[in-house]
């Protein structure tokens, strides 16, 4: 079994990543919708991920309820250092949900639709928390690189 603290690496690199793209980009490219069906802002993408951290790890997993309004993270639009300092508190709050977690237990909270349901334990939970982190870790380096080739910047 994973420990926390090696979990928390792994989730931490990713979480990283993901702020730094946004970061990098800046607040106009950053907050730019590729021109794609469906495509969501880098902004938009990393807003994303911080709901889905608190969401599974907070209120699926402990029980506390974080009225998550996961329609407005696909309409988000902020300034790029306002949402870092974000990843900054979403993190440890994420850090305390992660301590208070038993891998082994039941969920305690959360809606339990089907998908909810096929994850029996905390740490397999947690565990999709992470696959969510490493999906869109990847989704955002390619929206930042077709945001970045279609702005004229060349490749980042």
């Amino acid at each position: 079994m994973i420990d926390k603290t090696t979990y928390l690496r792994f989730c931490d690199e990713a979480l990283d990543h993901l702020r730094d793209m946004v970061v990098g980009l800046g607040d106009d490219l950053g907050n730019r919708r590729p021109d794609l069906p469906g495509a969501n802002s880098p902004v938009q993408v990393l807003t994303h991920c911080l709901g889905v951290m608190a969401y599974w790890a907070r209120e699926v997993n402990l029980g506390v309820d974080v009225h998550r309004d996961r329609p407005s993270e696909f309409e988000a639009v902020c300034r790029v250092a306002d949402l870092a300092s974000d990843v900054e508190r979403a993190r440890a709050l994420f850090h305390d949900d992660v301590a208070a977690a038993d891998f082994g237990a039941a969920p305690a909270g959360g809606k339990g639709d089907a998908f909810e349901r096929s994850l029996p334990t905390q740490g397999a939970v947690l565990m999709h928390v992470y696959e969510e982190l490493a999906q869109h870790r990847g989704q955002l380096e390619l929206t930042r690189d077709i945001l970045v080739a279609t702005a004229g910047q060349g490749r980042p």
